[in-house]
C-alpha cells in the first residue's frame, strides 16, 4: 500500500469507531441517567523516507460527557434524582455498581431495588429494607429515608476517587476500579428522574456528518485501488 492509502485507512477506522459511539448514544437517548460518550482523536505524525511528514488519524480515547441530564418530575416517592455530582450504589450479582438511574421500587421482600432488581445501598454499603408498615416515604436532600414510623436509613451517594477508572456496563451501571467515598452533602431530589444527557437531534447530525466523511474516504480509497489496478494492467500488457 502507498502512503495515501494507509492514511485514508486510518481515517476510515477512526470514523467507523466514532459512528459506533454515536449509535450507542442514540440508542440510549431515553435511558435514565445515561451519560453520552465522545471520541478524542489526534494526528499521528510520521516522517517518511523522502522527508515528507505523514498525518495519520489516531483514536486516542473515549470520554464520558458528565453534563447532567434534564429532570422529569414523576411525583413517585421512590423516583430519585441527583442534583449534584455522585452516584447511587446498588448491589448486583457481580458486586457493587454505580448508577444515576434513579427509578427504584420495592420487591416482594421489601428491599428497595432498581429496575433490574439490584438493591439500593445505604451510606454504610448495606441494602435498604422496608417493612410493610412503612407506607408514607420521604427522602430528604441529604439522603435520609423516613416513613411515618421514623428514620429508616440514609441513602448512599458516592463518588469514585478517580472517575477515569469507571467502566460502563450497559446503559445504566458503572463499575469503578477506583475506591469510592461517600458525598457528605448530596442533593437528592425525591419524585424525579434524571434523563439521559444525550440530545438526539445533535447526535443524528454528528452521525450524518461522520457518514459523509466515511463515504468520501471510501470513494477515495476505491478510486485509488482502481488507479493502481489500471497501472498494473498497463504494465502487464506491455510485458505481454
Amino acid at each position: 500500500m502507498d502512503n495515501s492509502t494507509n492514511i485514508v485507512l486510518s481515517r476510515l477506522t477512526a470514523e467507523e469507531r466514532a459512528m459506533d459511539v454515536v449509535a450507542t448514544n442514540i440508542a440510549n437517548a431515553s435511558t435514565p441517567g445515561f451519560r453520552g460518550q465522545r471520541m478524542m482523536f489526534s494526528d499521528w505524525l510520521v516522517r517518511a523516507g523522502n522527508g515528507e511528514t505523514l498525518s495519520f488519524a489516531q483514536d486516542r480515547a473515549t470520554y464520558r460527557d458528565n453534563a447532567p441530564g434534564p429532570l422529569s418530575h414523576t411525583c413517585n416517592p421512590l423516583d430519585l434524582a441527583l442534583g449534584s455530582d455522585g452516584y447511587f450504589s446498588v448491589t448486583t450479582p457481580h458486586g457493587s455498581r454505580l448508577t444515576r438511574a434513579g427509578h427504584f421500587e420495592l420487591d416482594a421482600t421489601g428491599n428497595l431495588v432498581d429496575e433490574q432488581g439490584n438493591g439500593l445501598q445505604d451510606s454504610s454499603g448495606q441494602n435498604i429494607h422496608l417493612t410493610p408498615a412503612d407506607t408514607v416515604l420521604t427522602v430528604a436532600g441529604d439522603g435520609t429515608l423516613s416513613s411515618e414510623n421514623g428514620r429508616i436509613a440514609r441513602i448512599g451517594v458516592v463518588k469514585p476517587q478517580d472517575p477515569l477508572l469507571m467502566q460502563a456496563e450497559g446503559g445504566r451501571l458503572f463499575n469503578s476500579s477506583s475506591p469510592t467515598e461517600q458525598i457528605a452533602t448530596p442533593k437528592i431530589i425525591q419524585g424525579a428522574i434524571e434523563n439521559s444527557n444525550v440530545q438526539p437531534a445533535l447526535e443524528l447530525t454528528r452521525m450524518m456528518n461522520q457518514l459523509r466523511e466515511f463515504e468520501f474516504n471510501s470513494q477515495f480509497l476505491q478510486g485509488e485501488a482502481e488507479r493502481q489496478q489500471g497501472a498494473i494492467d498497463k504494465i502487464t500488457q506491455k510485458r505481454n
